[in-house]
């Protein structure tokens, strides 16, 4: 594996991909979750009750991010900021490995952002969903220039 591959991406990098990945996934869910429940409420003349509307939601961005990172381990939030999710040995993530790192995402944000914060002090500078999960994320080189 390259040298280039193996670069550590800086935490603000880390967190402007994931504010760009909330923009592309507001009209993603906007499609996802919207439309169907609309249309579901227009031919029922019911709403779906929260419970649904939540496991819904859940179900939409692990399928998202699942896809994503097992095929290719960039979502298009981290292929604009040329990062990459790879294992350990710098493979590619298995499917468990994907749902451990999605699943562990909820409480190492939603918690205070103690996930985030970990990386301070972690010795690769990897979030703490990255490390539980055997999964790290990876500088790319510029594309050269034509």
């Amino acid at each position: 594996m390259s040298d280039s591959f193996n670069a550590r991406p800086g935490i603000p990098r880390r967190l402007a991909s994931m504010a760009y990945e909330i923009l592309l996934l507001a009209a993603a869910l906007l499609i996802l979750m919207v439309l169907p429940h609309v249309l579901i409420g227009a031919f029922t003349h019911r709403l779906a009750t929260p419970l649904v509307l939540q496991a819904h939601f859940f179900l939409a961005l692990l399928l998202y991010f699942g896809w994503f990172w097992t095929h290719g381990g960039q979502t298009l939030a981290m292929k604009t900021w040329r990062l990459k999710l790879h294992d350990a040995a710098g493979g590619p993530i298995r499917p468990a490995q994907a749902l451990i790192r999605y699943l562990l995402s909820y409480p190492s944000l939603l918690l205070g952002g103690v996930g985030i914060f970990w990386a301070f002090f972690d010795r690769d500078g990897q979030f703490l969903h990255d490390r539980l999960a055997g999964t790290r994320i990876a500088l790319l080189p510029p594309a050269p220039k034509a």
